[in-house]
């Protein structure tokens, strides 16, 4: 995690920064300092009997750390004796002094109820139970759970899922914005539109084109499966569909006669969605409020994670470092899990040797403290045109662009070392995978989760999960030295998390729970779990990361019938 005056992906000065949790307790210097009157004046009229009770509610105004001073600092702080007397500047004789030992008391812990944490955490939380049979096929998804806990206000991560109607089957993907929201919401909206033209037949192509020509009805390409937090643009709408229009009479020209290869779709899709976004910036529009909109997309940027499932045949296509993992339950009830995508960022050692490749007279600055040119974490993304445009392009749309674009110091910022873009690419990796009996699930999640908990972990949380079964394991201390009374304690601990799965209809949300409230232990600490969930927007960045993740579950019977 990084400093909290710059975005964890995009930074100037990229350092980390170790932060333990806010003080629980106020001393009376802060109390006296961010007093807007003379203390000398104010503090003689406080009753003793008051001064804790103000401390209390001034430090816990809207339970919000206390940020800012008076500019007021003429009276010198008052200081805690070690008697827990107080003294000060102005202090009288001892035998007309008052003592406030007695009076003044730690503020009350403040801490959410279970139902309170429940109400945060099942805000955003979505399900889905697909037919069995949806008049063309039989599925081999189940259905699937989504929810995301924001950290970022607003959120930057997006989601989607659909079910592509003119061809067989489904696709889910999740979506981790960084300066700003704008590029993850436009290809959140987007992108499975351009995977699903990609994959239609020559004919169908034909025949969607003809309607719009004609004025005539369009065949429905996907039904949405949305949570009601998940919006379109409405006033882009026009423009999406145009650029849409025009990738498809493309394919039209283009047609060589052959079966679309699904992973040559999502590769062309990704990457014509990205062109997409970055002409759209260039050309502009008459619409003041689109005109400003596109220049946001194309200079925020975002990483995507998407699985298209049809039957037995799973295509995971990653452009970033957001991740996919599949839960494999073995013979003997164990859960294991096998990797889906590869991080694209500096702990990928392909990636790196692939940028210097591409930029060979640039080796020792193009990848710097783990970022690309010293700034973005991520090495391939959408958006993000700063790291893809030469600079007098750059320039030139600043300088015609909105004034809010102009006077905009991090749009007007160009990159060090920057000699030969483009050095980002939304080009994805994409990994085949044939599903077997004894794939359980699949776990789409922004780097939120992953951040926070090992992989093997996930896939047995959510694996005991949908199934109910438990398989404990011996309890590891971590070198702790533990009580028996201590060790009794984490026993209880773990029966009372096997029934607390029960409190949870939603495998996504149960797998939150475990992400912002384990302890040490691997066991939801309820304590720990108010306190993050409290925390103030300004200091839950500091804390962690926005969470999106998707867990689709699969049907292993109808997975077994095509074998």
């Amino acid at each position: 995690m990084f400093s909290a005056c710059c975005d964890r992906r995009m930074c100037v000065c990229p350092g980390p920064r170790r932060i333990g949790f806010p003080g629980r307790s106020c001393s009376p210097s802060l109390l006296l300092d961010a007093m807007s009157v003379p203390t000398q004046l104010l503090f003689p009229l406080i009753r003793n009997c008051e001064l804790g009770r103000i401390c209390s509610s001034v430090c816990y105004c809207h339970h919000k750390p206390l940020c800012c001073r008076s500019s007021y600092s003429s009276a010198k702080p008052l200081r805690c004796g070690a008697d827990g007397t107080f003294a000060s500047a102005f202090r009288r004789p001892r035998d007309q002094c008052f003592q406030l030992r007695q009076y003044v008391t730690t503020p009350q812990r403040f801490y959410l109820t279970p139902p309170q944490v429940n109400s945060i955490l099942k805000a955003n939380e979505y399900s889905f139970k697909v037919p069995e049979f949806d008049g063309k096929n039989i599925s081999s998804i189940l259905g699937f759970d989504s929810n995301q806990l924001p950290a970022n206000a607003p959120i930057e991560d997006r989601r989607s899922a659909a079910t592509c109607l003119q061809t067989r089957g489904m696709l889910l993907g999740v979506f981790d914005g960084h300066a700003g929201c704008a590029c993850a919401q436009a290809v959140s909206e987007r992108l499975f539109y351009y995977i699903a033209v990609s994959l239609l037949p020559q004919e169908t192509l034909l025949e969607i084109e003809q309607a719009v020509e004609s004025g005539r009805a369009l065949l429905p390409i996907l039904q949405w499966h949305k949570h009601p937090n998940d919006y379109f643009s409405k006033e882009a709408s026009k423009l999406y569909f145009n650029s849409l229009r025009t990738y498809w009479q493309e394919l039209i020209d283009l047609n060589t006669g052959e079966t679309t290869d699904v992973k040559e779709a999502l590769i062309n899709s990704f990457k014509r969605l990205d062109n997409d976004l970055s002409l759209e910036a260039q050309v502009g529009d008459p619409n003041s409020f689109l005109n400003y909109w596109v220049l946001r997309v194309a200079f925020s940027g975002a990483t995507a994670c998407v699985a298209h499932v049809d039957g037995v045949d799973l295509h995971v296509a990653n452009t970033g470092d957001s991740r996919a993992l599949l839960g494999v339950q073995e013979e003997d009830g164990s859960w294991s899990a096998v990797t889906m995508s590869h991080d694209h960022n500096a702990q990928n050692e392909s990636e790196i040797q692939r940028l210097k490749s591409e930029h060979p007279k640039e080796e020792k600055t193009v990848v710097k403290q783990d970022r690309l040119l010293g700034l973005l974490m991520p090495f391939r993304a959408f958006g993000d045109v700063k790291f893809k445009w030469s600079i007098d392009l750059q320039k030139r749309v600043i300088e015609s662009g909105p004034d809010q674009l102009n006077d905009n110091e991090y749009t007007k910022f160009i990159p060090p070392n920057y000699h030969t873009p483009p050095y980002l690419s939304a080009e994805p990796e994409v990994i085949y995978h044939r599903l077997r009996p004894k794939d359980k699930f699949l776990i789409l999640a922004t780097d939120g989760l992953w951040e926070t908990m090992h992989r093997q972990d996930i896939v047995r949380i959510v694996g005991e999960y949908l199934t109910g079964v438990h398989h404990q394991q011996p309890i590891a201390v971590g070198g702790y030295k533990v009580t028996l009374g201590q060790m009794q304690g984490l026993l209880m601990e773990r029966r009372a998390r096997i029934s607390s799965v029960f409190e949870d209809q939603n495998a996504a949300t149960h797998l939150i729970r475990h992400a912002v409230g384990n302890n040490e232990f691997g066991a939801v600490d309820h304590e720990r779990l108010s306190k993050m969930l409290s925390l103030p927007e300004e200091l839950a960045r500091m804390y962690r990361d926005d969470i999106t993740i998707i867990v689709v579950q699969f049907n292993s019977h109808v997975i077994g019938a095509y074998q």
